[in-house]
């Protein structure tokens, strides 16, 4: 047996190595991300202008650029210990298959009931907003992992917990709906009719089958609205990505255990949380100029915010009422086709992201559904998880980079995320299988019409 042999299927860390701090990415980052503007005043928010929509506690994590590590607190790190420490997985069936000389390992976040990394920060939001006294939350989602993953929290803290979902994933994906009215949630197909916004957005785009922008706008007027009730948000801000950082805390401390050294690290792109969590400890290392990786973000062709967006400031929200973020986007009127079968439908991207990337420290590319498809089925036949349409994105481009191996001989060492399962994913699989599916890319009109929207902010 080779000592490459040695390195077993799966690397497991012990209950004690579950990460007790969270890792904060800014403290390192010499160009900090742009602060959120008021959009009516276009002045920077602080504490008190984002309480009538946030936690107070999650308000501190989400504007802290220079605190490096937060400690988890202990009933936090106590409901981690349900599901976590989450595998890494050497992938030698998916190595053998492909005939490459790369070693591919991938972060298995999907062994949780949610299916999903959503958990990691669904419970840290929900655990603040009972410790402030709220009776409850509203969110958006768009696959509907998110939405699970929040449901779930909030029974387990006994919170009420509503969710606005893209109405084309509540259409898709009745079963994940159901998930989350089985723990308790209110499930409303976005745009709806239930709020000013949402009947705008219908009466503005009659049929549509609606967006996270969209969704999120109707969460946070009803959050506004409701006595007793926060938003929450299951990707883009600084405190999701600082949530997720366990999956990167653990990715590299299960690598360091056996000397690994990673030379292509790759995730899914739609608002960041997976990408953010599995990267950050590795780009802190780069940052400091202890290390060097290189990091790519893979988003659908679809919904190109990296590769087709524009950085600037922009609405998080299709209505226009929440604060403006400083991201790569395609405008936050931008409605990404139906056809597109995975959770990566957001405008944006994360801040945090968006100032690394444009600051040089990682690159993107963009992948086609059908090429995103034909990669899940080949993992799920020899690596035996049936993956997200996300997590797939990253599959498609793992083995993309060790197909390049293949030919010039090289043994990089690749670490992907592999965010959750898609067994809730079936009417998209069902359209690929039966050879339905289609890819869908904005024209550069259509993406030219949706900047033309772009609030203007200097800066």
């Amino acid at each position: 047996m080779s000592d490459n042999n040695k390195i077993p299927y799966k690397i497991y860390l012990s209950e004690d190595e579950i990460p007790k701090q969270w890792y904060n990415v800014r403290a390192d980052m010499k160009n900090k991300p742009a602060p959120l503007l008021n959009p009516a005043t276009l002045k920077p928010m602080g504490f008190e202008d984002l309480r009538p929509v946030f936690c107070d506690e999650l308000i501190k994590q989400e504007l802290d650029d220079t605190t490096p590590y937060i400690d988890i607190p202990q009933e936090v790190q106590d409901f981690y210990k349900m599901y976590r420490p989450s595998p890494l997985v050497r992938a030698y069936c998916l190595e053998k298959a492909l005939g490459t000389p790369a070693k591919i390992y991938y972060k298995f976040e999907g062994n949780n009931t949610s299916g999903s990394h959503k958990l990691n920060s669904a419970i840290v939001q929900a655990y603040y907003a009972k410790k402030q006294g709220l009776k409850g939350v509203t969110t958006e989602t768009g696959a509907g992992q998110w939405g699970t993953a929040l449901s779930m929290a909030s029974a387990y803290l006994g919170i009420d917990c509503k969710v606005y979902m893209v109405k084309v994933s509540y259409e898709q994906k009745p079963f994940r709906r159901e998930v989350m009215r089985t723990y308790g949630a209110s499930v409303t197909p976005s745009p709806s009719m239930d709020t000013e916004i949402g009947r705008k957005i219908n009466a503005e785009h009659p049929g549509t089958t609606g967006s996270l922008g969209c969704a999120i706008s109707e969460a946070v007027e009803v959050a506004t609205k409701t006595e007793g009730y926060r938003y929450v948000l299951g990707s883009v801000l600084n405190q999701v990505l600082l949530h997720q950082t366990v999956i990167g805390l653990e990715a590299k401390a299960a690598l360091d255990k056996y000397n690994i050294t990673p030379d292509v690290i790759i995730g899914c792109a739609g608002g960041g949380s997976n990408l953010g969590g599995l990267i950050s400890p590795f780009m802190g290392e780069k940052l400091r100029g202890e290390k060097d990786y290189r990091i790519v973000a893979v988003e659908p062709a679809s919904c190109p915010s990296f590769t087709r967006g524009k950085f600037a400031y922009d609405f998080c929200d299709t209505g226009m009422v929440c604060p403006l973020a400083k991201m790569y986007t395609l405008g936050s009127n931008f409605i990404p086709s139906a056809n597109h079968a995975g959770g990566l439908r957001y405008h944006g991207m994360s801040p945090i992201l968006s100032q690394l990337y444009h600051d040089g420290y990682m690159e993107a590319i963009s992948v086609e559904q059908t090429s995103v498809f034909e990669a899940a089925q080949q993992f799920a036949r020899v690596e035996g998880i049936l993956p997200a349409p996300e997590s797939s994105h990253a599959i498609r481009a793992a083995i993309d980079e060790a197909l390049k191996c293949k030919e010039t001989g090289e043994k990089k060492t690749i670490l992907f995320g592999l965010t959750g399962t898609g067994y809730f994913d079936m009417v998209a699989y069902q359209k690929f299988n039966d050879g339905e599916m289609t890819d869908y890319i904005p024209s550069d009109e259509e993406l030219a019409k949706s900047f033309a929207t772009l609030p203007k902010v200097e800066g």
